[in-house]
């Protein structure tokens, strides 16, 4: 058994976070993920308070072990959303696209563990500062918002950075990625793309299937040329028509940000080949078959524990 800090703080079997995909990681998924062992997440993406209590309802009955929320910053609910994780008493937080600042004392006086996700070794010493437990160090192969680093460089600066502990995600999907993640100094990893394909993940079974059917190369990124709003997805008819508009002269920053509204949306909850946004990471030429959330995290530890027994052989 893998024996890490971050599976001691949080009272988990193994060090493996489900990421937390808007639209998709609900409360089902979340408990699933944490009945296997691992730290099951519900998205409060943009969605009211009453989407959060109900799925975190929904998880409380359907485990009994710890699961998390993960709170997007510029969500136009986030004052709500951050209040209801004190009142429900969730014992994990887990936050993107800003600095939790704001809300870290309220939720460290509520007992709540607060780990943030971070781009940057900038961003990762400013979470620190500001609280939190630990941090998740997110390179640039991972789905959705992404930053401009890649994992490999970002997580070893960031654990030498920080005194925190540091969990690895961006382009890990099995258990050589945890494996190399422990190498470069994290306690852990995130992983969305995988989840996908667990078997209690409610996403459209058309979303299933495009990740089934990616290779190394089915993934593009969008939204980079203003900076701040950069996507990764699935090669598709949205994605190929959004680069088109979005290097069109004559479009603005403005135009860019609009260009995606709702097309996440398309593509878990309809399905929506053309018109639908299909994030998800690097990996997804990794994932071969749907299995169930518990079956995942226990083949990606297995493997990961053998390859790390069996690092002694390089040494010589």
């Amino acid at each position: 058994m893998i024996l890490s800090p971050i599976c001691s703080m949080l009272g988990i079997e193994y060090p493996i976070f489900q990421g937390g995909m808007a639209w998709i990681a609900d409360g089902k998924l979340a408990a699933a993920v944490s009945n296997g062992g691992g730290l099951g997440i519900i998205s409060a993406m943009n969605a009211g308070g009453d989407y959060l209590r109900e799925q975190i309802q929904i998880a409380r009955g359907l485990t009994d072990k710890p699961f998390g929320v993960n709170i997007m910053l510029m969500s136009p609910h986030v004052e709500e959303v951050a209040k209801i994780v004190v009142e429900e008493k969730v014992p994990v937080v887990t936050t993107g696209a800003g600095v939790p600042t704001k809300f870290i004392p309220m939720w460290n006086e509520a007992g709540i563990k607060v780990i943030p996700v971070a781009a940057s070794v900038a961003a990762a010493k400013m979470m620190e500062k500001a609280g939190a437990a630990a941090v998740i160090a997110e390179g640039g192969e991972s789905g959705g918002h992404i930053g401009d680093m890649s994992t490999m460089p970002l997580v070893p600066q960031v654990c030498d950075a920080v005194k925190i502990p540091v969990l690895a995600a961006g382009g890990i999907g099995d258990g050589r990625g945890i494996a190399a993640a422990f190498m470069l100094g994290a306690v852990g990893v995130q992983m969305g793309t995988r989840f996908l394909l667990a078997e209690e993940c409610s996403v459209h079974p058309n979303y299933k299937e495009m990740v089934l059917k990616a290779s190394d190369i089915s993934t593009t990124t969008t939204g980079r040329r203003f900076g701040g709003n950069t996507c990764r997805g699935l090669k598709n008819n949205f994605t190929r028509e959004f680069l088109k508009k979005e290097y069109a002269p004559e479009t603005t920053a403005e135009m860019v940000a609009e260009l995606g509204v709702g097309a996440l949306r398309k593509a878990a909850v309809e399905g929506d080949t053309k018109e639908g946004c299909f994030l998800a990471g690097q990996i997804s030429g990794m994932v071969k078959k749907e299995q169930p959330a518990a079956e995942i995290l226990r083949d990606i530890a297995t493997e990961a524990e053998l390859l790390l027994k069996g690092g002694a052989k390089w040494v010589k």
